[in-house]
């Protein structure tokens, strides 16, 4: 744990022997004490909010815009599309565990049968695949609006991710080796900003803390533009200049595994409005 904080601090952000000594919750523990002990003010749970947590005037724009939310038409979009039968006259809801109330806090999962991490987003397609209905595509605009009224049904849950067994620790390890990698002619990885300049300002924004990053997207950004969480990842890829993965590919949803896993313990958040 010494090793990950001491690695969080430096300017190099090498991952280096880390990766090999360091488990998921030492991680998660490591990072936790990082900003609890950098900012003793901010409580924990307040992360969920992201950068807001750092700024009370902000936060409070935020709960004004928030009792009347810009983007209702959205998720009422979001519902009729889960509740709207398919041919074979089934729905989302009986693909999913409790119709899909309170689980997309165990998204994403380690499929040991595919060898592959499952988000929220692929299961929502492979449901479509599953009841004859073609798919929509993990970059469709259907995926990200029915992504934003299925998290309404767990809104509250906390994260609650799990990695077990080597499989599941490989992409965990993958996914963490990409958020601390710099690419890019900015030469900068995610935990440049999110880890060792959370907190600080980019030109007027604050930058958000990894801590709670996972609890709240899709969000809607000015008003009823949704934003699903790898889309951000593609944005921060190409602000720094470099070529973003693929939407749903391995290297995103390894990516997302990892950054989902350190908020563990966290309540979920659904539809919330970013600037």
């Amino acid at each position: 744990m010494k090793k990950l904080l001491s690695l969080l601090i430096g300017a190099g952000l090498v991952f280096g022997a880390v990766t090999a000594n360091a488990g998921p919750e030492q991680d998660r523990e490591a990072l936790i004490k990082y900003f609890t002990t950098k900012y003793p003010n901010v409580k924990l749970d307040n992360y969920v909010n992201g950068a807001l947590a750092f700024d009370p005037d902000a936060m409070e724009q935020y709960k004004e815009i928030m009792s009347f939310p810009p983007f209702v038409g959205i998720i009422e979009q979001g519902k009729k599309m889960w509740d709207t039968p398919f041919a074979n006259g089934k729905t989302y809801a009986s693909c999913f565990p409790n119709g899909g109330k309170d689980i997309a806090g165990n998204y994403p999962y380690f499929d040991d049968k595919t060898g592959k991490v499952v988000t929220l987003n692929d299961a929502i397609d492979a449901c479509r695949v599953a009841n004859g209905e073609k798919p929509y595509g993990l970059a469709s605009k259907e995926i990200g609006v029915l992504d934003s009224y299925m998290r309404t049904l767990s809104d509250g849950m906390k994260m609650d991710i799990k990695v077990q067994g080597p499989g599941a620790l490989a992409a965990y390890e993958r996914g963490k080796k990409t958020y601390f990698s710099r690419v890019g002619q900015f030469n900068f990885a995610c935990a440049t900003c999110h880890i060792q300049q959370a907190g600080a300002r980019l030109r007027s924004d604050l930058l958000s803390p990894i801590i709670g990053q996972a609890t709240h997207w899709p969000v809607f950004r000015g008003g009823e533009n949704l934003v699903t969480l790898q889309e951000r990842y593609k944005g921060c890829f190409k602000m720094i200049r470099a070529m973003p993965p693929k939407i749903g590919g391995t290297e995103m949803n390894d990516l997302e595994y990892f950054q989902s896993y350190v908020s563990n313990g966290l309540p979920m958040q659904a539809s919330v409005f970013r600037k």
